[in-house]
């Protein structure tokens, strides 16, 4: 739901909690306090708003009366409006969490041994292995920590488990086809090919890279 839209919910419920509550010489004031309320959030949001086209909508949708623009229409404006106010908003943090991104890439891809596959993700292998490897479309068995750029453990497993590679995060589904089993690996995994811009709940904030540690036991073609 837009935000203009959830505001004028808000304030046409407030309109009925309080006509309980006054009497009918303060509904006047009643009803300029909701107005007063909602044009100061409006200026802040919207400060070039044409106040007759605001006034005109108002009217019409609370008298029951046919709006002039289609609902269709009235839901596509308020949501591109909303898309617009968190686009400009979000824009600074979205610029500073990709130059720190950057800069965690770089410093990683010049530590001894680091190599950088074709996708950008960055290997070094701790230990080598000579075993299969698995199909694109396969499984494979692994024992794997996963760790935030700080170094904070996000997800681990103390047992061997099986995954298909088609319902992991891209970076796996690119770089374990390459690894021989037997091999431990260290990746750095790019957020576009891990939970790039939504993040994973509030365990894995937006644009943030991956390093895991992976010892590939088992894999399927």
């Amino acid at each position: 739901m837009s935000r203009h839209l959830f505001l004028f919910l808000c304030m046409v419920c407030s309109m009925a909690q309080a006509a309980e509550k006054t009497s009918a010489n303060d509904a006047h004031d009643l009803a300029y306090s909701l107005g007063a309320s909602l044009g100061e959030r409006l200026r802040q949001d919207v400060p070039d708003l044409q106040i007759q086209a605001l006034v005109e909508g108002l009217q019409q949708a609370y008298l029951g009366k046919p709006l002039a623009l289609k609902d269709e229409r009235i839901e596509q404006i308020l949501a591109d409006h909303q898309a617009r106010l968190t686009s400009s908003s979000a824009t600074p943090q979205i610029e500073a969490a990709l130059k720190t991104e950057q800069k965690f890439l770089e410093e990683e891809k010049a530590r001894p041994g680091a190599q950088q596959l074709a996708d950008g993700i960055l290997l070094t292998e701790l230990k080598p292995g000579n075993g299969a490897k698995a199909g694109p479309h396969g499984k494979v068995q692994v024992l794997y920590v996963g760790r935030l750029p700080d170094g904070t453990v996000f997800d681990s497993n103390g047992q061997a488990q099986w995954f298909s590679l088609d319902s992991v995060i891209d970076g796996w589904r690119s770089a374990l086809p390459q690894m021989p089993v037997g091999a431990k690996w260290r990746l750095v995994i790019p957020s576009t090919l891990a939970y790039g811009a939504e993040g994973a709940g509030d365990v894995i904030p937006p644009f943030t890279p991956l390093v895991f540690e992976i010892e590939l036991l088992g894999a399927t073609t």
